[in-house]
């Protein structure tokens, strides 16, 4: 065998950024690393993600295809900070502790201001309206973020009380003071949990309600107008806006279907858990024996959508027009104003006769039609991810009873939470906010477990 062709091993220790060695035989007396199997983001997802010599700077670059050093000023398509925050759904996120995901995004925030007082993007209207959206999304999050990080400086100085101070008054009070502080501050780290969840993205969307009477005749027809009046009556407090797209009313003033529309700030974040069969307990105006009856009424939420959202071809719907029928004179009565439009693929037919014009109830029914068949996309991919486990809870599922109004009682009962609350008569007046409040507490809770 030839002298000197082989390489010369030596008894050396590996020395990673992050602080790990390893013992190995190497050619080399003195071996470096910038990333070793312990600390690597994709090695085991359980250690600490530590920012050493740039390895979170290349991770970015790699994976999120946003530079480092263009995150103060990103391109208008870049995505929103708290979407990228979000983007992986892999381990990587779950090393980052939540106080380092709040410290970029208080970070984010700091460059948004920054941003919003540049010149160049006060020129450019739209950067500086996206960029000022994203400054409202992330607001909440800092200023819960600085609350907390009050309490926790707040409870190092009691804390230093208790270890120095001798007087038995003052340790007294910093005990209280320190119990008080501990529970804000736990309650500031679980309202931080839920702010960091992911947004549905529909939530900022305008709504389209569609109630309709089910079993109870007359009478559910009846209860189906009180829904109407309830829902109008919570938007006009929430200041939203209700447009009638279709109705269907009976001789005694019921509706045996109605459908609306309400625009507004943050309508199908506050109504999307709305949708099911709502069943009413109370003696019917036309009961003579005073007994009780039991109706239902279904109410469909669905988010109003553009056709960008739903690519529809017209050439698979047929438009016919006919003359409306019931109250609202000659111009009414004597045109083929109104609109019926039949999709061709499913059969789904929705009709507009509202409006005076023929073309105000085509645009009304196609907001309806696109609006629907965007639900029934919606509640195929549900179907398809949850497999044979029925999950429609809180996805506007009409096949299943969510809540019971009890007239003799003066009760609402909501059974997908067990919630019962004795204010029927100011629930029916519109004060939902009670109801609304702690289905979203729930579902959020419950995303918690999932994605937390």
């Amino acid at each position: 065998m030839k002298q000197g062709i082989h390489p010369e091993y030596f008894e050396t220790n590996v020395r990673c950024a992050c602080g790990a060695e390893v013992e190995t035989r190497t050619t080399m007396k003195d071996l470096h690393l910038e990333i070793c199997s312990q600390c690597h983001p994709f090695f085991t997802g359980k250690q600490k993600l530590l920012d050493t010599a740039g390895r979170i700077e290349k991770f970015k670059r790699k994976y999120s295809k946003v530079k480092p050093q263009d995150s103060t000023i990103p391109h208008s398509s870049s995505p929103s900070f708290l979407s990228l925050l979000f983007l992986f759904k892999t381990e990587t996120l779950k090393v980052i502790p939540m106080f380092d995901k709040l410290k970029m995004v208080e970070k984010r925030y700091n460059d948004l201001n920054d941003l919003l007082s540049d010149p160049k993007i006060i020129a450019q209207q739209s950067e500086f309206q996206r960029y000022a959206k994203e400054q409202s999304d992330l607001t909440p999050i800092v200023n819960r973020f600085q609350d907390l990080q009050n309490y926790v400086k707040q409870l190092e100085e009691n804390k230093k009380i208790l270890e120095e101070e001798k007087d038995s008054e003052l340790l007294k009070m910093a005990e209280e003071d320190l119990i008080q502080v501990e529970t804000q501050k736990q309650k500031a780290e679980e309202d931080l949990k839920i702010l960091l969840l992911p947004k549905d993205p529909r939530d900022e969307r305008n709504v389209i309600v569609e109630i309709r009477a089910g079993t109870g005749g007359e009478e559910a027809a009846l209860f189906s107008n009180d829904l109407f009046r309830m829902y109008s009556r919570y938007a006009e407090e929430k200041k939203w806006q209700v447009e009638i797209l279709s109705s269907n009313l009976t001789g005694k003033g019921g509706f045996k279907e109605v459908i609306f529309n309400i625009s507004g700030k943050g309508v199908y974040s506050r109504l999307k858990y709305e949708g099911g069969t709502h069943r009413v307990q109370r003696v019917p105006d036309t009961e003579s024996q005073g007994r009780i009856h039991t109706s239902a009424v279904t109410v469909a939420i669905l988010p109003e959508v553009e056709d960008v959202d739903i690519k529809v071809n017209h050439a698979d719907i047929k438009i016919d027009v006919y003359r409306a029928s019931g109250p609202g004179g000659q111009s009414v009565n004597t045109t083929d104003s109104a609109v019926r439009l039949t999709y061709v693929p499913t059969g789904m037919i929705v009709t507009c006769q509202d409006e005076k014009s023929q073309h105000k109830n085509r645009e009304k029914a196609m907001k309806v039609l696109r609006a629907r068949l965007y639900d029934e996309e919606q509640k195929k991919m549900h179907d398809e991810q949850a497999n044979e486990r029925k999950q429609q809870v809180g996805s506007g599922d009409r096949s299943e009873r969510i809540r019971t109004y009890n007239f003799p009682q003066e009760r609402v009962t909501d059974h997908r939470i067990g919630l019962t609350v004795h204010k029927l008569t100011a629930i029916m007046e519109g004060a939902l906010d009670e109801v609304i409040d702690a289905l979203s507490l729930y579902f959020q809770s419950e995303a918690l477990k999932g994605n937390i």
